[in-house]
């Protein structure tokens, strides 16, 4: 059940925000972002982590089984290439008019199923944007779990759609937000499978492997040793055994 959870809200999460990168592109509506939605529900519904930073961050700090890490990151994975296949299937139409034809396939549309940051930003100012926005959702995801602020568990998914509300609504421009390995790479898997080919994982120079993979992991892991170091002091944080 756990492992259902994580992949359905991960698809939940893949199903909004791809949906809607795919509205604001596709078409001439440009104040659509429903990414925040997308991870309030997910969470509302599953109860889970559906991040895979999130999910190493609470192996490490928290002690989180090691031995259901695989696992969850596999179903959060294959969540992201399900939501994004979802995604792809209905926008097909318009994908093949922006395209010229059913067969052809760029980075044009590439750029839809995958976070793509600014051309004029810096390889360094793109991992430091995600890093500074994952360490800020990991501090706001602990601080509304935190027991010791006693926050009704019905508000935490509203919690979190405050949160990424302010994140998104600071920092997205730049980089798209990923700060999520699963939303980004699962659907770009499946892109890969359907005509794009091996330019979605060089596009910007392999971004995808240390902006939404490798600066949202150690953005995770930071934001977590900091909340715990100087916030936290339950008993589940190695930080109180040391």
């Amino acid at each position: 059940m756990e492992y259902a959870g994580e992949f359905f809200g991960i698809m939940i999460l893949a199903l909004f925000g791809t949906g809607a990168n795919c509205q604001v592109n596709l078409s001439a509506n440009t104040n659509v972002s429903a990414t925040p939605a997308g991870v309030a529900l997910g969470v509302w519904v599953t109860g889970g982590h559906i991040n895979p930073a999130l999910t190493l961050a609470f192996a490490v700090w928290r002690g989180f089984p090691w031995r259901k890490v695989p696992g969850y990151i596999v179903a959060q994975l294959l969540g992201g290439l399900v939501g994004g296949g979802i995604v792809y299937g209905i926008y097909i139409h318009e994908i093949d008019i922006v395209e010229g034809g059913r067969r052809i396939r760029t980075s044009k549309t590439a750029r839809l199923f995958g976070f793509i940051p600014a051309d004029y930003l810096s390889n360094v100012s793109c991992f430091f944007s995600e890093f500074i926005c994952t360490a800020l959702l990991m501090v706001g995801v602990l601080a509304l779990t935190d027991k010791r602020n006693q926050l009704t568990p019905g508000l935490v998914p509203i919690g979190l759609f405050i949160v990424f509300v302010g994140i998104v609504s600071s920092f997205g421009m730049q980089t798209g937000f990923a700060v999520n390995p699963a939303s980004d790479l699962g659907p770009r898997i499946f892109t890969s499978m359907v005509g794009y080919g091996t330019q979605v994982y060089t596009i910007r120079h392999q971004y995808w492997v240390w902006g939404p993979v490798m600066a949202t992991i150690t953005g995770a892991q930071v934001g977590t040793m900091l909340y715990d170091v100087f916030l936290f002091s339950g008993d589940e944080s190695i930080v109180n055994h040391l």
